[in-house]
């Protein structure tokens, strides 16, 4: 993006991008690093830090990370997340020395009102196979059953767009969706395996641990990067 979109003018790339959201992962695809991404807010302030975080999926270490921190131009909306939140993840995924092969945004891919959430974004911006794991349900969902591992489809108007995912027994579930260049079983698997031991995967806490710590000051940029 060269410029801040105005937020019609960002409503109308999000219908012109989302033709070129891939749903089929890679042939012969088979990811060994997960980067995690979020953006954490001071509050009260347009001030954010973007965290990656990279995750060998076979054994959850963390083997590479990076923040970015900005301050925030484009306005709060609903749906139009990654005009705000792209401007900062890209510098950060910049700043890593690992070349991830699966990117878990903090957020939505297919399951938006346009079918191009911040997961669909990055993953085509990048070129890098993409997920959404959203914390809140965007349309309509029966409760899966109880048990880790147990989904149903998530539906908005008429269309299947992602899972709800339940990644721990008797725990909220997740709500899992496409990015790009990923199919939605080979997302739903992965999810599982980077959520072991609770309700979000290991890159996403990751990530929003590091931010969090950077953001508070806990942390520095440059021991980030060492």
């Amino acid at each position: 993006m060269d410029h801040t979109p105005a937020v019609d003018e960002a409503v109308q790339l999000q219908l012109e991008l989302a033709h070129l959201v891939e749903p089929n992962a890679p042939e012969g695809f088979a990811p060994k690093i997960a980067a995690g991404l979020d953006v954490a807010y001071e509050p009260g302030s347009d001030r954010l830090v973007a965290a990656a975080v990279c995750v060998d999926i076979a054994t959850l270490a963390i083997v590479d990370s990076a923040v970015h921190e900005a301050v925030a131009d484009f306005p709060y909306v609903p749906g139009l997340f990654g005009f705000r939140e792209l401007p900062a993840l890209l510098p950060a995924l910049d700043k890593l020395s690992t070349t991830p092969d699966i990117l878990v945004c903090d957020g939505q891919g297919l399951a938006h009102p346009r079918r191009f959430g911040l997961a669909c974004h990055i993953g085509v911006v990048t070129g890098l196979p993409s997920i959404g794991v959203g914390k809140q349900a965007l349309g309509r969902y029966e409760p899966p059953g109880p048990t880790r591992g147990d989904w149903k489809p998530l539906v908005d108007n008429g269309e299947i767009v992602g899972r709800a995912l339940r990644t721990q027994d008797d725990v909220k579930p997740v709500f899992v969706s496409i990015g790009h260049r990923i199919d939605l079983d080979t997302a739903t698997g992965l999810v599982l395996k980077l959520s072991p031991r609770y309700r979000l995967p290991e890159t996403t806490r990751a990530a929003d641990h590091l931010g969090r710590e950077v953001l508070a000051g806990r942390v520095g940029v440059q021991d980030v990067r060492d």
